[in-house]
Parts: structure tokens; sequence; C-alpha cells
């Protein structure tokens, strides 16, 4: 039985999943609607805009990160084995504050469909990025109203840290065409996202084979979902860089 941390439950969006349903009925909305309203519309090329939300989400996942990272460090965190810290102490609430901000950067982050759809790139709008997108959103609204600490530091530290480079990514090509000839490495992104859910995943299951105080079935669903989202980006990286070089 998990019970709600009385420190983050009176935090914006975490007491009642209703406001999570109601961001994801509205989301799967969009997805669903969008693109037919959008066939009477003329393409929107949001250049400035893009430009300027991307190079905020670098600065928000660089943010993130550097919490993550200092505050682990200055806990004496485990990267095998750590249990939540459910004191009021400094550290503690620090830590659960960046998980907050990182779940709220998964609300944030629903704009990138938005973007696509207004943009008329509905085809990049595929069912791995709906199921990442809406899947992320009520994973982390869980970590943070039940475990905002311990081992889920680790994955929110680890996507932090790819992000910095996704976001910088979509900047530089948000930029247009003649940015093309320097992103070549977007190939080497989805890998650097590849080993990130390898990692996730031998960290998850690790703890489900030890004596860690740290809910197993926390561990059980990061494990599997991260076997989800790895099978689905093996896909789209053999359908991408493989498939389509022959």
């Amino acid at each position: 039985v998990f019970f709600p941390d009385p420190r983050t439950d009176s935090w914006p969006l975490v007491y009642s999943p209703l406001s999570v349903i109601l961001i994801f009925t509205s989301y799967l909305l969009v997805v669903a609607l969008g693109p037919s309203y959008m066939r009477q519309q003329r393409q929107l090329e949001l250049r400035a805009v893009l430009v300027a939300y991307n190079l905020a989400m670098v600065a928000l996942s660089s943010y993130m990160f550097y919490e993550f990272l200092v505050t682990s460090v200055l806990a004496n965190y485990s990267y095998l084995c750590q249990p939540v810290d459910y004191s009021r102490s400094e550290l503690g609430m620090r830590m659960a504050r960046v998980c907050w901000w990182f779940f709220f950067s998964k609300v944030i982050e629903l704009l990138d469909t938005v973007f696509l759809i207004l943009r008329k790139k509905q085809e990049q709008v595929t069912f791995l990025h709906v199921y990442h997108h809406g899947s992320m959103l009520f994973n982390w609204w869980s970590g943070v109203k039940y475990v905002p600490g311990g081992q889920a530091f680790f994955i929110g530290m680890l996507n932090s840290f790819v992000h910095i480079f996704m976001y910088g990514y979509y900047a530089l090509a948000s930029l247009g065409p003649r940015m093309r000839q320097h992103l070549w490495w977007k190939r080497y992104l989805t890998i650097l996202q590849l080993c990130q859910f390898v990692a996730i995943a031998a960290h998850s299951s690790y703890n489900l084979f030890t004596e860690c105080p740290f809910p197993d079935g926390f561990n059980t669903a990061v494990f599997l979902y991260i076997l989800s989202l790895l099978a689905l980006f093996l896909h789209f990286y053999y359908r991408t860089y493989v498939r389509g070089k022959q």
C-alpha cells in the first residue's frame, strides 16, 4: 500500500489525479481533432516561438540536472539503493521540489505535440510520440505523489541530462533549413536516449534482487515501462537509420 507524501500533497497538480486526467484528456483531444482542424488552416512556421520554447526547455533541463546531481551528492545518495527521505530536512525538501519540477516539465512538454500539429507535421505525431508524452505525465505524477526522491532521482537526473541535448537539437533545427548540415548528430541523440533506457532498466531491476527499502512496486513499474520504451525506440532506430539507409 502506498501512502501520499504529506510534503508534496498540497503542491500544484499533485493532490488529486483529476487535474492530470483532465490535462491528458485535453491532450488526446488535440491529437485526435487538431490535424482535421489544421487541414482548413495554413501551416504555421512558429520559428521564433520554437526557438524560444526549445531554449527555455534547455534551461529548465539544465537546472533540473544540476539540482538532481548536486542534491544527491550533498545528501550522499547511493546509486545502488536509495530510500526516499520523507523528512522535512533542507536536502529532503530540495530533492522533492526538483522531482515536482521534473513532473511539471512533462506537462510543459505536451506542447511538443501541439507545435507539430500547428506546423502540419502530423506524420511525426506517432504512437511512440503520444505514448511517451502521455505516460510520462502519469508516471511522474505518481512519483511526486508517493516517492518524491530516493531511487527516482536517478531517472530524473538522467532524463534531464538527455533533454539538454534533445532540446538543444530542436532549437537548432527550428532555425530553418540552413542549419540542416550542422544536425548530422541526430542519430547519436537517439543512441543516447537508448543508453539512458538501458541504464534506467539496470538501475531499477538491480533493486528487485537486493534488499532495498524503496517500494518494489515502483521499481517493477519503472522496469516494465522502460522495456516498452526500449522496444519502441529500437523499432524507431531500425526504421529510421537502418532500413531508411537501405
